[in-house]
């Protein structure tokens, strides 16, 4: 134990939440980080207050909360995360002709952190420092929909957690749960005019060394192109393609 071991203590709890798939009961977090059962309690229900962990009364268990997702974003948005991706980015704009972005989960909201654009394309309001509400962009229901159940619960408790721009997209749990099975199913995240009337996006998530979702990379086309086809298979697989690249330069495994 370090001569700080109330911060040693907390890492501690950090770290096995992460490490898990889902929300634990506490005799579990008790064991993985040996500590006495009135000593864990408390120090949970602090962590509870800052917002790094939420509290699953009827289920009995303790996930990861808003602020821990935070963190994790404020990581994957500096140069490490930038860095690897643009070359492939770069790839992902020559083999669409569509312009690319990568984003990050911030809270209930996408924060973009990188954008390629397409030679002759028009400016996106997908564009670096923006945030938008996630259950609305196709980077953030990629990320929403590699993420635990009871964590996606967590960020979206009730409807007033929905934000509507165009009157599209997910205004409930039920409905948002709907559309990210169908996410998880199809192995790439869609939306149609729900960000940009007139603009539609396809988007995959980066995964970390544990399976975590850190990203989403997104290529964004006009629906209404003035008569220019898009290849929408091949824009699927060329983004799915560019996920998995990045994935796998995280150690982590393609979805």
């Amino acid at each position: 134990m370090s001569q700080v071991p109330a911060a040693t203590r907390t890492l501690r709890v950090l770290h096995f939440l992460a490490s898990q798939s889902e929300p634990v009961p506490l005799d579990r977090i008790m064991r993985a980080t040996g500590m006495p059962r009135s000593t864990a309690y408390h120090l949970l229900n602090a962590m509870i207050d800052e917002g790094f962990v939420v509290h699953l009364p009827e289920e009995h268990r303790y996930g990861l909360g808003v602020a821990a997702f935070e963190v994790g974003s404020g990581y994957a948005r500096q140069a490490p995360l930038s860095r690897i991706a643009r070359r492939p980015l770069a790839r992902l704009v020559d083999r669409t002709g569509q312009s690319a972005h990568l984003a990050v989960l911030h809270g209930r909201e996408v924060f973009y952190v990188l954008e390629e654009r397409a030679k002759g394309r028009p400016p996106l309001v997908t564009d670096v420092g923006v945030r938008l509400p996630a259950q609305l962009t196709a980077s953030g229901r990629a990320i929403l929909a590699r993420l635990p159940a009871a964590q996606v619960r967590a960020l979206y408790p009730d409807r007033s957690a929905f934000v509507d721009r165009h009157g599209l997209g997910p205004t409930s749990l039920s409905a948002l749960r709907t559309l990210l099975q169908e996410t998880r199913q199809r192995g790439y995240a869609e939306e149609d005019g729900e960000v940009t009337p007139g603009f539609a996006s396809v988007a995959a998530p980066v995964l970390d060394h544990n399976g975590h979702p850190v990203a989403g990379v997104a290529v964004t086309y006009p629906h209404e192109s003035g008569g220019a086809q898009v290849d929408l298979p091949a824009v699927r697989a060329a983004v799915r393609d560019t996920a998995s690249t990045l994935t796998r330069r995280l150690g982590g495994q393609p979805a």
